[in-house]
């Protein structure tokens, strides 16, 4: 006859709580070994301790209860492997994304430690055709959504023999950044008559005025170089009603090397006529 244990010998060998393991009974992730008709109290074996401990381990590691329960059910090794090996590539992939934002929160608190802000231009923009993608779009998706775009523009325009006119860029809605979700119109500057295909229409991108900030790097600390033009635009009181733009002048499809990547942030602003430089 097999010895059975309470569930409270068994959350006191596991360091499992009482109401954790009828959680898990609930679920199905942790059944006992058997219930007792009569008095409805749970009792397992010796032998689920090891399992109890699998679990508390990758609870540990913030794996879903839905991952562990796949792990736990995996047919093979291989399959049980691979699914383990997925959620450590996703913790690996939080935890660099923890310490740029620690290093970021640093330099922050400690100002005069990070590079100094780029200079700031005020330029005339003409207008300027091109071919377009044009779609409502949420934020928390844009940066997936813009690339996807890029690369079904540039792809028309090779397969239609239309060279590029300038760096690709973007336009995005006011209701983008206030409400998380909002039109972006994604263009690359051509020459030639562009035929429509698919998402991709031609349209003339406007002339504007534009104040604008070179940000280096990839996009997770664009905000600093956003921060830094409004402010400078708030001070020279130039701001203007109008859709932020940015300008693509080296990204993802040039490069894989993040630290290379160069972003223009451009705001509208008062008329400033030819180009100069803001001293």
């Amino acid at each position: 006859m097999v010895d059975m244990l309470s569930i409270g010998d068994f959350a006191r060998a596991t360091h499992m709580t009482v109401k954790t393991l009828r959680h898990y009974h609930r679920i199905g992730l942790l059944e006992p070994a058997g219930v007792d008709t009569s008095t409805g109290y749970r009792q397992y074996t010796a032998e689920q301790i090891p399992i109890a401990q699998v679990i508390r381990r990758f609870r540990d590691l913030d794996m879903p209860l839905e991952g562990i329960q796949a792990v736990l059910s995996a047919p093979d090794l291989s399959t049980r492997n691979e699914r383990i090996t997925a959620h450590l590539v996703r913790l690996e992939d939080e935890l660099t994304r923890t310490q740029r934002a620690v290093t970021s929160l640093r330099n922050l608190l400690a100002p005069g430690t990070s590079e100094k802000t780029p200079a700031i231009d005020l330029r005339a923009v003409p207008a300027t055709p091109a071919a377009v993608i044009t779609e409502v779009v949420d934020a928390e998706h844009s940066v997936a959504w813009l690339q996807g775009a890029l690369g079904e523009l540039s792809a028309t325009l090779l397969a239609q023999q239309l060279p590029a006119a300038g760096p690709a860029g973007g336009i995005f809605s006011d209701s983008l950044f206030t409400e998380h979700r909002g039109q972006v119109t994604i263009f690359i500057p051509c020459t030639g008559k562009l035929r429509p295909l698919g998402r991709v229409t031609a349209a003339e991108i406007p002339a504007a005025e534009l104040a604008i900030i070179e940000h280096a790097g990839a996009p997770t600390e664009v905000d600093r170089a956003y921060g830094a033009l409004a402010d400078f635009v708030t001070r020279h009181a130039l701001a203007v009603d109008g859709p932020i733009r940015e300008y693509y002048l080296i990204g993802q499809r040039d490069t894989l090397d993040t630290a290379r990547w160069r972003t223009e942030i451009c705001w509208p602003v008062f008329r400033v006529g030819a180009t100069h430089p803001v001293p």
